[in-house]
């Protein structure tokens, strides 16, 4: 406990230090806005039911299950009858067209997501879908795809017949979380979870233009951690992301779940503990806390360890239903920013119903760390209202924007030290069901925030899937 109490007051004595966080910004530069430019139907009857408070269409973690590429937006998910859909359209066009890959979804649970990832290296598109710590299925289009949109048809014809293996690379039988990254080379790389939620590990996989190679599993699920409550030997690390910044250092926030519900003081919490952080400066080969120490090698016999000193950036116990895999993002200097959410010790120090008391009481927090190395965090004073997660971009400025579930924006300035929060849009109108889908990469190409979002059903009646676009500061 001597480790997070040191922690503690590093934090603490940080966040009353806005004026060091601003880092690049300058007077001139203008906040943070949102000007509403349009929306457009990709489904007015996509799949609907709810499975641990989420969608499967729309899954915060879903990483790439909305993104841009030279020119076009690309979306993918699953229709009424199940069928697994990817859809196109020039920026700025109103209709989608769209492609069924070949594979229905096979059970009614939201973590069965669709992922995309793109392979610069030889312009083809990658899917990766329906898994739950089990099989996954993988589809891949024809090589230029991707480089000559306006040229080539968008038609099944162009896309490979499921796989249940990576061209022939079978990772493990317990495979959940696909998440593509494009590599600064134009490689491509897939991160996953090996086996169980409680008792899993991350590893990467990379595509290089002409096959997949399994680069092998970076953290572990050994160890013990001890709360006030109990202890626990075995966990996973779930990652709030993964991301290069411009340098091609790769970022990835985190939180551990416990396997054993004694470390917490109430079996209807949940067992996240802890926001850690890694980085990595070989394309994800060796894994460096935050003061730079190695603290795992991917395919290694030394992996990223949940008693591995320096990884935790704001400790917390397992009391306050920390949410998992919320989401991060780097701004234009490559520094490291994240949204986490709980709830707070002022509204108690136990909570027994992880999905009730993050509604009634949970908040998210702003962590980042600022040009003087320094960790900071900031509460954003808007409700959760829900048991779900909050997404996070930053714009060309600098200044950083929360998309809350129901589609709600707030948003806060580089020059404050991102510690003015408000709203920008309060989600009327949207009638969105919870978490949304960011497509990251358009942020940064033409500098606007599109989201995926479902509307509200009940049961399992289907309901209208949409994309809204929302104009940046220029």
């Amino acid at each position: 406990m001597h480790r997070r109490t040191l922690l503690a007051a590093a934090f603490a004595g940080a966040v009353v230090t806005p004026a060091f966080a601003s880092g690049t910004a300058r007077a001139a530069d203008p906040g943070p806005s949102v000007t509403r430019t349009g929306t457009t139907t990709l489904d007015n009857q996509a799949i609907f039911f709810v499975s641990y408070d989420g969608l499967v269409n729309n899954n915060a973690f879903q990483k790439n299950g909305l993104l841009t590429y030279k020119g076009y937006q690309y979306a993918v998910w699953y229709t009424a009858d199940r069928n697994a859909v990817v859809g196109r359209r020039p920026l700025g066009a109103s209709t989608w067209s769209t492609v069924k890959v070949g594979h229905t979804l096979r059970y009614n649970d939201s973590h069965n997501v669709i992922s995309m990832g793109v392979s610069k290296v030889d312009g083809r598109l990658h899917l990766n879908m329906d898994s739950h710590s089990d099989g996954f299925t993988y589809v891949k289009s024809v090589a230029g795809l991707m480089d000559n949109p306006g040229g080539l048809s968008w038609t099944a014809s162009r896309f490979g017949a499921p796989q249940s293996t990576l061209d022939g690379l079978a990772l493990t039988s317990q495979f959940t979380y696909p998440q593509f990254i494009s590599t600064p080379e134009g490689r491509l790389q897939l991160s996953y979870r090996v086996a169980v939620s409680g008792n899993g590990r991350n590893a990467l996989a990379e595509y290089d233009g002409t096959k997949w190679t399994n680069l092998g599993e970076w953290s572990s699920s050994t160890g013990t951690y001890t709360s006030e409550h109990g202890s626990s030997t075995a966990r996973n690390m779930y990652l709030h992301g993964i991301d290069y910044d411009r340098s091609g250092r790769l970022h990835s926030f985190f939180t551990w779940r416990e396997q054993n519900g004694a470390v917490m003081c109430s079996g209807g919490g949940i067992t996240n503990h802890d926001t850690g952080y890694v980085y990595s400066d070989d394309r994800g080969r060796t894994w460096r806390n935050n003061a730079g120490t190695v603290v795992g090698v991917t395919g290694g016999s030394d992996k990223v360890s949940v008693n591995d000193a320096g990884l935790v950036v704001d400790p917390l116990n397992p009391d306050h239903s920390l949410m998992n895999q919320e989401s991060q993002f780097t701004d234009s200097a490559g520094r490291p920013h994240a949204i986490i959410s709980y709830v707070p010790g002022r509204f108690g120090q136990c909570t027994t119903n992880y999905v009730s008391d993050r509604t009634r009481n949970g908040r998210a927090f702003h962590v980042r760390r600022n040009a003087s190395g320094t960790w900071q965090k900031t509460e954003i004073p808007v409700p959760l209202n829900s048991s779900q997660r909050t997404k996070l971009i930053l714009d060309k400025y600098d200044n950083a924007y929360a998309i809350f579930p129901f589609g709600r924006i707030a948003g806060a300035s580089a020059a404050s030290g991102h510690t003015d929060w408000r709203i920008l849009f309060d989600g009327s109108g949207l009638n969105a069901f919870g978490e949304v889908v960011i497509d990251e990469a358009r942020v940064a190409q033409d500098g606007v925030l599109s989201f995926m979002y479902q509307e509200k059903s009940s049961g399992t009646t289907p309901s209208a899937l949409r994309v809204i676009d929302f104009r940046l500061p220029a």
